[in-house]
């Protein structure tokens, strides 16, 4: 065992069991998105049966991808998951690439705008909180309530985090089951009080399958054959972002009980409940709305329009409890995991060296409050949301390499040990690979604002990796 692995096992605390572990995943992966981007979907698609295939779609590919990392992760099941993957399988410069656009972007602007979603629902039920309300005028910039409300929570679950990771640990778990609980009485109310009329009309045998574009008047475009695999590709972009996340839990694989267990089961129980919830929650919103109704939704909110249909004047109130709840949770788990990508590149010299040390609590401190900072400037910004559509396009394509990396350290180092080896290999990864890559390709195609912002994010890592590297031996 290496100086540095023994480092780690000696100051992070195993305290995070399987079910700990597989409410991270699935905290993580939960957020405000399923109760918005089906709204999206539909407009791109316009039927019953694409809006399911591209969360299908989706499901299936985080669940391969999944299964996938659990090999890596039973190699490697030291903190900082994916950054340290993409190093063992490639080399620094990749890795770092991937942590550098992890920090600007990927979990920053994330946590930002997770945050603010959480503003945005506690407006509903305290107005002052209103993101259309302006708090502070700086002239150059106006701060709503709700973008100081995201703050406070980014810093509260922060500084809750610091104080060690049972803190998160009790946080994650008591949420995560709350929202899971949440969505399934969601799903039951609707499809107990689902619109017969509605239901047959939206799976009506003749319309199931028609790929057009529903607008929000209720006119329809068809699309050409190429075009239609492009509408495709367009409306995956909100389904990966709400499904994305779930890789969070190999990034705090020091604090893990038996990882090589673990971490590989745990990608798999929580990646197939949430696909599960997801599937029934889109033939919920299918039984009680219209298609206009789901594509027409007032700033795309599809979970308020619906609650409103099953639970009346009351619907308003109850999504926006669950969102509240879904939300908070969702971002300690994100807020939980993303300091330990942050710790493993200042080990490797590639990060504030400070950011590589843990405080009396076992935890990166420094590194929670750098991240702090960073996702605090994108809440104030306001501008995280757009990029966010724009970095999937990112996240499948370091995705994409990681499971390439299988490959690749099956044949430079095919006699290391793999308590547990990538489900369906060579099968399922090549899959995934394939479906990623006609992902990328057709957005490079038909959505290019979808992936030069974020293709440039991640080459401006190129020139501060090796500013970095000129005092660095270890690069």
């Amino acid at each position: 065992m290496s100086e540095e692995s023994q480092t780690e096992s000696a100051s992070f605390k195993s305290s995070l069991g399987l079910v700990d572990a597989t409410m991270l995943v699935a905290g993580s992966m939960i957020g405000s998105g399923i109760f918005i981007v089906s709204a999206d979907i539909t407009r791109n698609t316009g039927s019953v049966g694409w809006l399911m295939f591209v969360w299908l779609l989706t499901g299936f590919m985080t669940l391969t991808a999944a299964l996938s990392y659990g090999e890596l992760s039973a190699m490697f099941p030291k903190a900082g998951g994916q950054y340290v993957y993409l190093k063992e399988a490639y080399n620094p410069l990749i890795s770092f690439l991937y942590g550098w656009s992890f920090f600007t972007v990927i979990q920053t602007a994330t946590i930002a705008a997770v945050a603010v979603a959480f503003a945005k629902f506690t407006a509903y039920l305290i107005p002052a909180f209103s993101e259309d309300l302006v708090a502070v005028d700086l002239g150059f910039l106006q701060i709503s309530p709700a973008q100081l409300l995201s703050i406070v929570v980014i810093v509260l679950l922060t500084y809750i985090n610091t104080k060690g990771v049972n803190g998160g640990k009790a946080i994650q778990t008591t949420f995560t089951l709350a929202k899971l609980l949440s969505l399934l009485g969601l799903i039951v109310f609707g499809l107990l009080f689902m619109k017969p009329e509605v239901w047959e009309v939206n799976w009506a045998p003749e319309s199931i399958w028609s790929l057009q574009r529903l607008n929000v008047d209720g006119s329809i475009e068809k699309y050409t054959t190429i075009a239609a695999f492009g509408a495709i590709a367009a409306s995956m972009v909100g389904s990966i972002f709400s499904s994305d996340a779930w890789n969070n839990v190999t990034f705090i694989a020091g604090e893990i009980k038996n990882p090589q267990r673990n971490i590989g089961l745990s990608l798999a129980l929580g990646t197939i409940i949430v696909t599960v919830i997801y599937l029934l929650t889109n033939v919920m919103f299918t039984g009680v709305l219209s298609l206009q109704e789901i594509a027409a939704s007032d700033k795309a909110r599809v979970g308020v329009t619906a609650s409103q249909v099953i639970f009346g004047g009351a619907g308003t109130i109850i999504i926006a409890v669950m969102i509240m709840v879904s939300t908070f949770g969702c971002n300690n788990g994100l807020i939980m995991s993303g300091a330990r990508v942050y710790y493993s590149m200042a080990k490797d010299g590639l990060f504030f060296k400070k950011v590589g040390e843990l405080n009396k609590n076992s935890v990166p401190e420094f590194g929670l409050w750098i991240q702090c900072i960073i996702a605090s400037l994108w809440a104030l910004s306001g501008k995280y949301g757009n990029l966010l559509d724009m970095i999937s396009f990112v996240v499948v394509v370091f995705y994409m390499l990681t499971i390439v990396g299988i490959f690749i350290l099956r044949k430079t180092r095919p006699d290391a040990p793999r308590p547990y080896k990538a489900f369906g290999y060579p099968f399922l990864p090549i899959i995934y690979i394939l479906m990623g890559l006609s992902f990328c390709i057709l957005l490079i195609i038909y959505k290019p604002e979808y992936t030069w912002p974020g293709l440039i994010i991640v080459l401006l890592g190129i020139p501060v990796y090796y500013m970095i590297g000129r005092n660095n031996s270890n690069v």
